[in-house]
């Protein structure tokens, strides 16, 4: 996402031409696109994207059986 947003940011300011943007090969301006294309595709490819979504699901789900278990008063004690 990170260099999506470099992108965008040097393709506008490339387009305005403005310093020190506008004195750049195009190379350079696209260039964030195309390592945003390849990130994206390793974290497919390497599963990384699905591990993230499903340690997303898991904090949910706890936190969910804590709440339901706090409301019930069944949590543990803390220790002291």
């Amino acid at each position: 996402m990170y260099f999506l947003f470099i992108g965008l940011v040097a393709l506008v300011l490339k387009y305005l031409e403005i310093d020190p943007v506008a004195a750049l090969s195009w190379w350079f301006v696209l260039l964030p696109f195309a390592l945003a294309a390849v990130w994206w595709a390793w974290a497919d490819a390497s599963g990384y994207t699905k591990r993230r979504e499903v340690d997303k699901m898991e904090q949910r789900k706890q936190h969910r059986i804590d709440k339901q278990r706090a409301a019930m008063g069944m949590l543990p004690k803390k220790k002291r």
